[in-house]
C-alpha cells in the first residue's frame, strides 16, 4: 500500500511560480511510476508529469514551464511550476503507479494505482 498527500497548492498570478509536494509512505522502489495529474472545472483528468528512473515525460502543455522531481532521502515528489497560466487552475493530484510506464501513465491516469486527495491551484489573470 502506499499513500501520497500533497501540499503546496495555492491562488497565485499569472506569471507566477508555485511549488506542489508529494509526501510519500509505502513500498515504492525506482520501478515505480510517480506522476503529477490535474482536473481543470469541467473537464477530464489530464497527466501533467511523469517520472521513472529519470525518465520525464510532460504534457505538450506545460513543457518548459514545470519540472518534476523526486527526492529519495525525503521520499516527496515535487512539481515545480513557473510561469503559470490560467488555463493550469485546477485539482493537482500526485500518484504512484507499479505496473506502468511513465508515458503510458501521463497518457492513461487510469494506469496509476495509488492517488492522493488533491491540492487545489488556482491561477489568476
Amino acid at each position: 500500500q502506499v499513500q501520497l498527500e500533497e501540499s503546496g497548492g495555492g491562488l497565485v498570478q499569472a506569471g507566477g511560480s508555485l511549488r506542489l509536494s508529494c509526501a510519500i509512505s509505502g513500498e515504492i522502489d525506482r520501478t515505480t511510476c510517480l506522476g503529477w495529474f490535474r482536473k481543470p472545472p469541467g473537464k477530464a483528468r489530464e497527466g501533467v508529469a511523469t517520472l521513472r528512473k529519470g525518465e520525464t515525460h510532460y504534457r505538450n502543455s506545460v513543457q518548459g514551464r514545470f519540472t518534476i522531481s523526486y527526492d529519495s532521502a525525503e521520499n516527496t515528489l515535487y512539481l515545480q511550476m513557473n510561469n503559470l497560466e490560467p488555463g493550469d487552475s485546477a485539482m493537482y493530484y500526485c500518484a504512484a503507479g507499479r505496473n506502468t510506464s511513465p508515458l503510458a501513465g501521463l497518457n492513461a491516469p487510469g494506469n496509476m494505482e495509488y492517488w492522493g486527495k488533491g491540492i487545489l491551484v488556482t491561477i489568476s489573470s
